[in-house]
């Protein structure tokens, strides 16, 4: 080999990691909240989530995307999306282990493991986790439906991944999706056309013809779907699938595939409904709270998921820099370069803690009637969902940077970086942008009972810095005075910090929240690598380093 040729100083491949493991702050947060866990499922699946063969799943998943086959080779209209076989290896990993439908059917908990799930898999891959965060999602709304909830309920919870096109009661599992925005109202799907009109009933309850379309519909070889149409009096929810009872094809013609900058190992569809048939589910006229109740549980994915990227995007650079060498030392070692570390290990540790806090707002309130927990599902939703994901885009930004010209490149897919930027982005868009949340959040400020949660939420960290006792107030009066919808997302974005400081005031160590406190509190937080001094940087980053340090067994 010409000696020109020869590569030095190149990081190595950051693979056969167990990412549960190397995690320290979502480990600290689960033995807060359920200190007796079993953490062995975590354990098994970080080590599969780490390992050189699933990310080689998620290079090629990504570097073949879905491919749309509408009519086969005799002129049948078969409106079949296929896949590469890694997409389906990577979407058996999260029905396996549970990602999908079953937390609602285990006891207490279930919910907080799963989300833990869920971030493990995001750093794996997080395209393919649509269809999973969808079925996840419509599991319960189908309970307004006994029939339908008695017949697909437990294929939602199976564990054993089918990825063949095919009746639902020919396969071991089914997985669902939601088909909501159109083309004239985006979020606004008061606006929608899409029609529905009564066609009797049978088995399965109240059936209905749909005529209309969807502007996306995500997922679209899932088995079935919640979709919103007009009926006589109102929107209303409804349930399609794919195959009809007597085992033909519904009506679902899928126009193209949508060409997105991010997010390719999923498809995101343009569908007709031509007469499609589909069941009643809860009561007509009433489609808007259903889809809302769905929508909040999508907006936990939205949030656990960026967390989770944040958490790749942060090991991948203290990966990088900790190999790679300039100026006669590992950048790590770099003042600079540990400011912007620490900064972002802060950041990816609140945003931890803040999704799992929210996680375990809807594990307390599904087990029972958890007063203080409903207030603060109400308010977590918009908030974490805001704010994470917000913050998600400039995160990867400057973790990619860590990398220089190495974190920019694609290279057929083996970019993890470039990819989880072009992620990014999705998880704020996707199941409500940042207006949305913010108009959520003034609608939780309705209610009487948010002041005094939010107060008791935030009382075991008052006075423990004079930052966080200055915000705390300040959003406390905010909350109580009100604010006019222009300022919602500067409220949106207060409430998010000071509840994530709370919540490092309760499960990090203290340097972590004092950090937080004297940067984000106490300061503004704009750009990443402004910590100030004082600050043990190079604490924050060994908390953070991706080494399993742990002396116990899992």
């Amino acid at each position: 080999m010409n000696p020109s040729h020869e590569v030095t100083n190149q990081s190595t491949p950051y693979s056969g990691v167990n990412l549960f493991r190397v995690n320290r702050p979502l480990r600290d947060a689960l033995r807060v909240y359920m200190p007796d866990m079993d953490t062995s499922r975590l354990d098994e699946l970080g080590a599969e989530a780490g390992a050189a063969a699933t990310q080689a799943h998620a290079r090629r998943a990504n570097a073949h995307p879905p491919v749309l086959h509408t009519h086969d080779r005799h002129g049948r209209r078969i409106d079949e999306v296929e896949f590469h076989p890694s997409s389906h290896a990577l979407l058996g990993t999260a029905l396996r282990h549970g990602v999908h439908g079953t937390p609602w059917s285990r006891g207490p908990g279930g919910h907080v493991e799963r989300a833990a799930a869920f971030m493990l898999l995001t750093e794996a891959e997080p395209s393919v986790l649509c269809p999973v965060s969808m079925s996840y999602a419509v599991t319960p709304a189908l309970r307004a439906n006994p029939a339908l909830h008695a017949a697909w309920g437990p294929k939602l919870a199976n564990a054993v991944y089918d990825e063949r096109f095919l009746p639902y009661d020919q396969k071991t599992a089914v997985t669902m999706g939601m088909g909501m925005t159109e083309k004239q109202g985006g979020s606004d799907v008061r606006a929608n056309t899409t029609r529905a009109k009564p066609d009797g009933a049978d088995a399965w309850g109240r059936r209905y013809r749909v005529t209309g379309h969807k502007w996306f519909l995500s997922a679209p070889m899932c088995d079935a779907f919640l979709v919103l149409a007009q009926t006589a009096t109102g929107l209303s929810c409804l349930f399609m699938p794919r195959f009809l009872p007597d085992g033909s094809l519904n009506a679902i013609a899928v126009q193209r595939l949508k060409h997105k900058l991010g997010n390719h190992a999923n498809a995101s569809a343009e569908v007709e409904f031509d007469h499609a048939s589909a069941w009643l589910v809860g009561g007509e006229g009433h489609g808007i709270p259903q889809i809302l109740a769905m929508g909040a549980l999508t907006r936990l994915d939205c949030a656990l998921g960026t967390a989770g990227l944040m958490r790749q995007a942060l090991s991948l650079a203290l990966h990088h820099t900790t190999q790679r060498h300039a100026f006669g030392r590992p950048l790590i070692a770099q003042p600079l370069m540990q400011n912007v570390l620490a900064d972002l290990a802060l950041e990816s540790e609140a945003a931890t803690a803040l999704a799992l806090r929210l996680a375990v707002a809807v594990d307390r309130t599904d087990h029972g009637p958890e007063e203080h927990e409903a207030v603060m599902r109400r308010l977590l939703t918009p908030v974490a969902k805001f704010w994470i994901c917000k913050r998600g885009s400039h995160f990867a930004q400057e973790a990619m940077e860590c990398l220089g010209g190495n974190g920019y490149v694609e290279d057929g897919g083996e970019g993890v970086m470039a990819r989880i930027y072009r992620e990014m982005p999705l998880n704020s868009i996707w199941e409500g942008a940042g207006n949305i949340m913010a108009i959520d959040l003034l609608r939780a400020l309705r209610g009487a009972d948010l002041l005094p949660a939010l107060e008791r939420e935030l009382a075991p960290a008052r006075g423990a810095h004079p930052a966080f006792e200055r915000a705390a107030a300040l959003v406390l009066d905010t909350v109580d005075q009100g604010v006019h919808e222009a300022q919602a997302r500067i409220l949106a974005r207060d409430l998010a910090l000071v509840l994530q400081g709370a919540l490092l005031h309760g499960q990090a160590p203290t340097l972590v929240f004092e950090a937080f406190c004297a940067s984000r509190l106490a300061a503004t937080p704009d750009v990443f690598g402004l910590l100030p001094a004082g600050i043990d940087l190079e604490a924050l980053i060994e908390r953070a380093l991706p080494v399993d340090t742990r002396k116990e067994q899992p």
